[in-house]
């Protein structure tokens, strides 16, 4: 049993030996009567360490002392503000102290403000303790009720947040304004501990009438501040939930700013923010990391707020402005509240100003601000080619190796991409080529559709220098084609002839835009245009879609007055001239449905309805499925890998998926088919002498407007490809690509095939396919972000040579594909390629509560309004572009273009005059 000591008071010095010191005890003067043995140290253990005092866990620590001065009777109960926060005094010794700078800095206080500065909410278990080692008795309740208390768990998480940036952040001044409207500023706050700190706060919100909350218990508001609101009394922990410091990374470890402290809380209650400010009459030490705080910001705020203006957000405001210590020296120096309000706009003006000459490459976001283009960029004949070709040359041998050969091998998404790629491919082709088969009346048709896409795609494959991107032959294309049709008819020209010249003075124009190095325009074309443009490809497709659906109901649903010959010239349209097997299977498919109405008694007209409805559900289920697995690899069904293979073959499965469903399960129903005509030879020189030097000439500026579609669909589908935010890193090759596409499409016209040109979004999704995704979390919202891709020629290669091999499976198994499942594929690609899509998400959020709004770039840092003003001035620009693109006058097809050039000096000239150019520069930023 420990001796008892007669105690009645300690007089002396103490000395204090902070982390670092060899073992130690300090024995005090002795006097007439036994003074108790003190011992001083740091525990290793956490808040509550056990074996504090002994000799193992000191003697590895440095030296350092501290004196102190403790006048007191040692059998005394400490006072009541410092029995809280988790310490037991009388039973365990302990006592906390200041960290090592404010230790210091109270060597000169005296013993009774120590335990002012006692009573910490604060803490952590690197605090300074006093362990006093009196060997006095403990009694056996008290040992008993300690050893019941139990323990608890405190989850700890700390974060980095930047600092605001007060020249692009709106909401940066806005927090202030909202403050500086409602000051609520407390000047030589007397109270000491943070307790009583926070309550006259919250008190000074009550008395406050333009900050009245009616509905809100500020007793609550008080506890929910603590980490022990609502739990057990045995988990009294009182220490602050969540807080914002300035800190300072050293060669050491971190050094925090401990003169302010920044407390933020989310209260439901609550009907709007509330920010308040004390500065304290002294410092006071709450704990470690807290030793010598003269203000406190306190920030309120309810839990649905939008991104920008959660209580966080604000406290980050605050926080940014009080990291200055040349600001919170002024601050002290204020006498009114007038003064200190000017304080605090001075700082916010120095900011803004500070801020200013780094602002263009801020936070991560590169801004679309390129260098003037000179006149002599574009004399320099042949630059841009060679240089693409001395940056893409290197890593030629790369684009066959990377993935199979090596440590990272990603074979089976190459497999993936590949199938992926391949339907991606062909069945546009065949869409188109079916389209083109009607608008030209056979001159081009699916069979010449699939010569032109393998033979060109291959050649793009082996030597482009972006080999991501995808050629296609797409519905503007189709267009043009028509339109060529339309005026070979009316003047009564050779349409072979008049098309393979349009398509040679096509290729001449693009020779010389990529010889004088006309692709640096493309730096004119800001982000928002090139995402018009992009929604408007999109619509396209949706509008080709629904356009055959309501041809198949046109035919179908409504032709109940037309009768039989209706129906059997429908049937004997849809698929013509098929040869011995295919005519066999003609009439026994029209045998076996006149059998059908026989026995139903209900003719043709029921029957053409249910081939609509069929039409219908066909194409809404490849879309449905479709889209479904896409996003099946966000599910958390089945296995990662499996997951991602169902994504990567969303397209294929699909559409093989339906073209059972209404090719084999309701074979008794009567489908529309693209048409089929054999080819006598594919390979026929078109009579290019054959036209007139008037004709050929009329050719040339047909050409030049189709040269202008080629150039900006090349160029802006090419830079979406090489969009930042896919992290591709082997180079681009913009002028080298123009080039070669003139090439392939010389070839293309001259035997009569169907021009290609970079598809979007095929080539987007293309880069998706070969992606490695991460989803991440930003405030609450997920999204994903790509971490690399694998740049290959190999699947291009392999899925433009299995399109070249599908002329094999011409017309059967092919034709079994419904036409309502190409246009559940337009559909899908459509949705698809509003992905990430920055002109969809900003109208979506027309139809959005702000609190969902996402935290992107813009929403920090362009104003609200001004958001809304950019999306309604594209939307604007999209439809202007629609009407020309989709007008019924086919002329005004042929300069839609030139529309899409038109708008560079939009952006450029009459939208800095609605809005100003920063907030413009912002939302055109890349994020």
């Amino acid at each position: 049993m420990s001796q008892q000591y007669p105690l009645k008071e300690v007089k002396g010095d103490a000395v204090c030996f902070v982390p670092g010191s060899p073992l130690f005890s300090v024995l005090m003067e002795p006097a007439s009567f036994c003074y108790p043995r003190l011992t001083f140290l740091r525990s290793p253990y956490g808040q509550f360490g056990a074996s504090a005092g002994s000799s193992q866990d000191l003697a590895q620590w440095p030296q350092r002392l501290v004196t102190q001065r403790w006048t007191g009777p040692v059998d005394e109960s400490p006072p009541a503000a410092m029995s809280r926060n988790g310490y037991f005094f009388e039973e365990s010794g302990y006592l906390k102290c200041d960290t090592d700078d404010g230790c210091e800095a109270k060597e000169e206080t005296g013993g009774e403000e120590l335990f002012d500065a006692v009573n910490s909410s604060i803490v952590s278990g690197d605090s300074i303790r006093f362990f006093v080692n009196v060997n006095l008795e403990v009694p056996p309740n008290a040992t008993a009720e300690n050893e019941s208390a139990g323990c608890v768990l405190l989850h700890t998480s700390r974060k980095y947040l930047k600092l605001k940036n007060f020249e692009e952040e709106v909401r940066a001044h806005r927090d202030l304004d909202g403050f500086l409207a409602r000051a609520s500023i407390i000047l030589d706050e007397t109270a000491t501990s943070l307790d009583d700190v926070l309550r006259e706060m919250l008190k000074h919100f009550a008395e406050d009438p333009e900050n009245m909350e009616p509905s809100c218990n500020f007793e609550k508001i008080m506890s929910t501040l603590f980490t022990d609101s609502g739990t057990p009394r045995e988990g009294n922990v009182h220490l602050l939930s969540d807080t914002i410091q300035g800190v300072t990374a050293t060669v050491t470890g971190v050094q925090y700013q401990q003169s302010w402290l920044c407390i933020i809380c989310t209260i439901k209650s609550l009907q709007r923010r509330h920010v308040c400010i004390s500065r304290l009459e002294r410092p006071q030490n709450w704990g470690e990391n807290s030793c010598e705080v003269r203000f406190v910001i306190l920030v309120l705020a309810p839990p649905k707020m939008k991104s920008t203006k959660t209580a966080t957000e604000v406290g980050r405001t605050f926080a940014t402005m009080f990291s200055d210590i040349t600001f919170r020296q002024k601050l002290l120096e204020t006498k009114t509240e007038e003064e200190f309000k000017e304080a605090l706009v001075h700082q916010r003006h120095l900011l803004t100003v500070v801020n200013q000459r780094p602002s263009a490459m801020s936070d991560g976001h590169k801004s679309h601000s390129p260098k003037p283009l000179k006149l002599h960029e574009f004399l320099n004949v042949g630059k841009g080619i060679s240089d693409d070709i001395a940056r893409r040359f290197p890593v030629y041998a790369l684009d066959f190796t990377d993935g199979v050969i090596g440590n990272n091998k990603a074979i089976g998404k190459y497999i993936t991409t590949m199938i992926f790629l391949y339907f991606a491919c062909l069945l546009p082709s065949i869409a188109f080529g079916s389209l083109n088969d009607e608008n030209t009346r056979g001159a081009i048709d699916v069979q010449k559709t699939i010569v032109g896409q393998c033979i060109g795609g291959l050649l793009y494959a082996l030597f482009s220098g972006q080999p991501l991107v995808v050629l296609l032959t797409t519905a503007p294309l189709a267009l043009y084609i028509n339109v060529i049709r339309g005026i070979c008819d009316d003047y009564n020209l050779d349409f072979s002839a008049f098309y393979a010249w349009i398509g040679l003075w096509n290729s001449f124009f693009l020779v010389m835009y990529s010889l004088f190095n006309f692709s640096l325009l493309m730096k004119l074309f800001k982000r928002s245009t090139e995402e018009i443009i992009a929604l408007f490809i999109s619509i396209t497709f949706v509008l080709d879609a629904f356009k055959g659906i309501i041809k198949v109901f046109k035919k179908y649903y409504y032709h109940g007055r037309t009768g039989d010959s209706y129906l059997e010239k429908a049937r004997t349209d849809a698929i013509p001239s098929l040869g011995i097997n295919t005519t066999f299977l003609m009439n026994s498919s029209v045998s076996r449905s006149m059998s059908l109405e026989n026995q139903t008694g209900t003719h043709d007209v029921h029957y053409g309805r249910e081939t609509a409805v069929l039409s219908l559900m066909l194409m809404l289920g490849t879309l449905w499925l479709g889209h479904t697995l896409y996003q099946f690899k966000k599910s958390p069904y089945l296995h990662a890998r499996v997951r991602e293979i169902l994504s990567d073959c969303a397209l294929p499965i699909s559409v093989l998926t339906f073209s059972v469903v209404g090719s084999y399960i309701f074979k008794e129903i009567e489908m529309s088919k693209f048409n089929y005509n054999p080819s006598e030879s594919l390979f026929v020189l078109a009579p290019v002498q054959s036209l007139s030097i008037g004709s050929v000439m009329s050719a040339m500026g047909l050409g030049f407007l189709l040269s202008m579609l080629f150039f900006i669909e090349q160029n802006i589908v090419a830079s979406l490809t090489n969009a930042p935010e896919n992290r591709l890193v082997k180079g681009t090759a913009y002028h080298w690509d123009l080039l070669l596409v003139a090439l392939i499409n010389t070839g293309l016209s001259v035997f009569g095939l169907p021009w290609i040109h970079a598809a979007f979004p095929h080539s987007p999704m293309h880069v998706r396919a070969l992606a490695y995704v991460e989803e991440r979390v930003e405030n609450g919202h997920i999204y994903e972000t790509i971490v690399s891709v694998k740049e290959t020629r190999l699947t291009s290669l392999v899925a433009n040579f299995l399109v070249g091999l599908s002329l094999l499976l011409l017309p059967f198994p092919l034709q079994w594909i419904p036409k309502p499942v190409l246009y559940g594929l337009f559909l899908y690609i459509a949705l698809t390629s509003i992905d990430g899509n920055q002109l969809f998400e900003r109208v979506a959020l027309l139809l959005k509560e702000q609190t969902a709004y996402p935290p992107t770039h813009y929403i920090r840092r362009v104003p609200q309004r001004k958001i809304h003003y950019f999306t309604g001035l594209q939307v604007l620009q999209l439809l202007i572009l629609c009407g020309f693109g989709m007008s019924p006058l086919p002329y005004m097809k042929m300069i839609f273009p030139l529309i899409m050039i038109g708008m560079i000096p939009i952006r450029y000239n009459l939208l800095p005059r609605i809005i100003e150019a920063k907030y413009l520069d912002a939302m055109d930023a890349e994020h």
